[in-house]
């Protein structure tokens, strides 16, 4: 369970770093089936962590436009896909 936790903890750069660190210990086959499915499950742990933290940022950010009178206004952001 506190490796379940120290995960929660990891920014997002580290949480990436991790994930990374996982693909290639799984790509390189060195591991046991165990040691497998328990970094495929901090794996996926790791990826909704890291979505939820993009979505969140996602949302804070805002552009600022002309509002047309001279000044300028801040709306949110919208990306493709919204």
């Amino acid at each position: 369970m506190a490796k379940k936790t120290e995960e929660n903890t990891l920014g997002f750069e580290a949480a990436l770093k991790r994930l990374e660190e996982i693909v290639a210990s799984m790509e390189a086959g060195e591991v046991d089936l165990d040691t497998m499915i328990a970094l495929f499950e901090e794996g996926q742990r790791l990826v909704k962590q890291c979505n939820a933290t993009l979505n969140d940022v996602e949302k804070r950010i805002e552009k600022i436009v002309d509002d047309g009178k001279g000044g300028v206004a801040v709306e949110p952001l919208e990306l493709a896909g919204d």
